[in-house]
């Protein structure tokens, strides 16, 4: 099993976080998620993963709120899906955290 975790910063108080399993040229888990650094620690603000089995994005609110979402993609398609939206939208994402909204 080949495994791949890391960060990358984004500036002003935000971060990605990507995990993902393969096995013989397989993706079998992964996790790509926005966190924004606010009241004194790392909150997550979009989380896509194949926790459950199946690939779904999870945006969570200020107030502790959470909304999940299916995707209906193949786990590779989720990943490569979730690293584009989240380098593209991440200031729109953490905008809309801070706001409440």
């Amino acid at each position: 099993m080949k495994i791949i975790d890391y960060l990358i910063p984004l500036g002003e108080g935000a971060r990605k976080r990507h995990y993902h399993e393969s096995e013989k040229g397989g993706l079998v888990d992964f996790v790509v998620q926005l966190e924004v650094f606010v009241d004194g620690r790392w909150a997550t603000v979009i989380r896509y993963d194949s926790a459950h089995g199946f690939p779904h994005i999870d945006r969570y609110y200020r107030d502790g709120r959470k909304r999940k979402k299916s995707l209906h993609l193949e786990f590779d398609e989720a990943l490569v899906l979730a690293d584009e939206d989240i380098r593209e939208n991440w200031k729109k994402y953490q905008r809309a955290f801070l706001e409440g909204k």
